[in-house]
């Protein structure tokens, strides 16, 4: 009997027409933070849309609560202590590029290390670090469920070394 393969879809992906790999050690923070943002995104997407069907704009609501910048923030200050160098030198490429202006309604300290955030998992994700990408949102989004029962990490101070 012939054993199957079961490819992931980074395979896939590298099948369409123009498909280019993107080396996330030469991608400039921005580019990784591009993605990080689509990537984490999806993850949160999915998480919403696994809880139930509901009406298109609750769903947008729930995803909104996680996706912003200050959100970002909070989960990236939970995660920082238990990331390697590698990991807080990207995070740090990522926070303290120059973009173009913050979002509406998001402090600067919030939006750069919102950036950080994705910058970090646009390049796991490049990297095809998939194991280490979801566990680092996995203590980011626990976080954020104790966020309510007074579980602040380090709000008033910034950790970013």
């Amino acid at each position: 009997m012939e054993k199957s393969v079961d490819y992931g879809l980074e395979h896939y992906m590298k099948t369409i027409p123009g498909m280019q790999s993107i080396d996330p050690k030469t991608s400039s923070p921005l580019v990784l933070a591009y993605i990080g943002d689509c990537v984490f995104d999806l993850i949160i997407k999915l998480l919403i849309t696994g809880k139930g069907n509901r009406q298109v704009h609750k769903l947008h609501e729930e995803t909104s609560r996680y996706v912003q910048a200050s959100a970002q923030s909070y989960m990236m200050r939970s995660i920082q202590e238990r990331l390697s160098e590698e990991e807080h030198a990207v995070y740090r490429r990522g926070r303290n590029a120059r973009s173009v202006s913050p979002a509406k309604n998001q402090s600067i300290t919030d939006y750069r290390r919102a950036t950080g955030f994705e910058a970090l998992l646009g390049y796991l994700y490049l990297c095809g670090a998939y194991e280490r990408l979801t566990e680092l949102v996995t203590v980011g989004l626990e976080s954020m469920e104790h966020r309510g029962s007074g579980g602040n990490p380090d709000e008033g101070s910034d950790k970013d070394r």
